[in-house]
């Protein structure tokens, strides 16, 4: 048992320490519905948060309570009245909103205070710490309707949320702000959240939430195993924003996806909605190359570019595994380096998916492909494809007439794209020299027409 345990944990930390490296020191804004402390989340999101923040993120966390306040309305005997999908705050909603705050706040700075063995919070030392970051103003009268004790941030104090944050400590922010003169506004989370981000150009926006996220349309959700739009750019989710009826509650498409579009245009360069009902939600999101919500992007994350240097340990890393079961032929990190600005990529926030390398030969008016690889975590999904056509288009920018790949095992491939095979005959004089004839590779040539 401990040997396919050891044998699945390595690739599976090998896969994330990416991501590790590329979060640290970056900073996340998390926005927690009150519904998931009141569904008995909160223990499983602290010890995510600690894990998170124990790898070097600076964590702003936000908490909701709109199902308790409900709940001490209701012990009350007060009805609580909604309008434009934000609560009416009279002054007994305002009692109600800072009593709930306090035991929020107390729940939550124990949650993140365990520390027994056997459990993610042992030698975990998490500061909590809150304050008085937001200055707030009143909604005011909307279509007729006064709002009274609701609330709007005003002014975040991001230079005191940041200092806090430099100590090495986690901020925690209620939905309540106060004026100038010292009185109480009842805010929502949502709002909180989106402002603190935006006020901070915060690297990544986090509701977690009673939805999963947004629903693939389903003219396009055919044959899809995931039915949620795991990216959505920026453009996408404006249109669709646009399309749909004004939202008043949370489970409405629209709710948090309004807050999302609101960050990313203001330079938050992703916001993500993703469910408290599945366990270890953050983690999976933000440490998963897919995740498991939906993540709303300021601009199309993946990148197909030419290599850098920068890029030298990322191409090791993807072609290694190749490498060693002889699909690839070796190359050493001296020939990449040495080589990198024929490399063309598609970098994924951050991380390499798949690559492939051109090697001109003028003379003969063609150029070699080679090293065209893409990860097992995104094949598939039309990669190699993407790599072949830019491959393609330097060729031709080049003037060149056609390209050729060497390879053993991937031949099919290759003739489904246009590719024929011929003889290693074929081969332009410098490349037949260092044919490997004990090797025995396939050659294919595929003549470049228009693009």
């Amino acid at each position: 048992m401990s040997s396919v345990f050891n044998f699945t944990f390595v690739p599976w930390f090998r896969s994330v320490a990416p991501y590790i490296h590329k979060f640290r020191n970056q900073t996340f804004v998390v926005g927690i519905a009150g519904e998931a402390i009141a569904a008995g989340k909160l223990q499983y999101l602290a010890q995510d948060l600690a894990m998170i923040q124990s790898m070097g993120v600076k964590v702003i966390l936000v908490h909701g309570f709109r199902p308790q306040v409900n709940e001490q309305l209701e012990a009350k005997g007060h009805a609580s009245r909604y309008s434009h999908g934000m609560r009416i705050t009279d002054s007994v909603a305002l009692d109600c909103a800072q009593e709930a705050a306090g035991q929020l706040r107390y729940e939550i700075e124990a949650a993140f205070s365990q520390g027994l063995p056997n459990t993610p919070m042992a030698g975990a030392t998490v500061r909590v710490i809150s304050g008085n970051f937001l200055t707030a103003r009143p909604v005011g009268i909307v279509d007729g309707v006064d709002f009274q004790h609701s609330g709007v941030v005003r002014k975040v104090d991001t230079a005191g949320i940041l200092r806090t944050l430099d100590f090495g400590a986690m901020v925690l922010l209620s939905p309540v702000g106060f004026s100038p003169t010292g009185e109480a506004f009842n805010l929502t989370m949502e709002e909180v959240a989106t402002s603190v981000a935006t006020a901070l150009q915060a690297d990544k926006l986090i509701f977690v939430t009673e939805i999963p996220g947004i629903r693939i349309h389903p003219e396009q959700a055919e044959g899809e195993d995931n039915p949620i739009d795991t990216e959505l750019p920026l453009a996408a989710a404006e249109k669709l924003l646009s399309e749909l009826p004004a939202a008043s509650q949370p489970s409405d498409t629209a709710f948090y996806l309004q807050h999302c579009v609101t960050a990313c245009k203001n330079g938050v360069e992703r916001s993500h909605i993703i469910p408290f009902a599945v366990d270890g939600s953050i983690l999976l999101e933000v440490y998963v190359h897919d995740g498991i919500g939906t993540m709303v992007v300021d601009e199309k994350l993946e990148s197909l570019r030419e290599a850098t240097v920068d890029d030298v340990g990322g191409i090791l890393q993807l072609i290694e595994p190749f490498e060693k079961d002889g699909t690839l032929v070796k190359r050493s990190r001296t020939e990449i380096e040495r080589d990198v600005g024929n490399y063309t990529v598609i970098e994924h926030d951050g991380v390499i998916f798949a690559c492939a390398a051109l090697y001109p030969y003028p003379e003969a008016r063609s150029a070699e492909m080679a090293a065209l690889t893409v990860s097992p975590q995104v094949q598939g999904q039309g990669d190699g494809e993407r790599v072949l056509k830019r491959i393609e288009q330097r060729a031709r920018a080049a003037g060149l007439d056609s390209i050729f790949v060497l390879t053993t095992r991937t031949a099919h491939w290759f003739l489904k794209r246009g590719f024929i095979l011929v003889d290693p005959d074929w081969l332009p004089e410098a490349r037949k020299r260092k044919y490997n004839w004990d090797r025995k590779s396939q050659v294919l040539v595929k003549k470049l027409g228009l693009a």
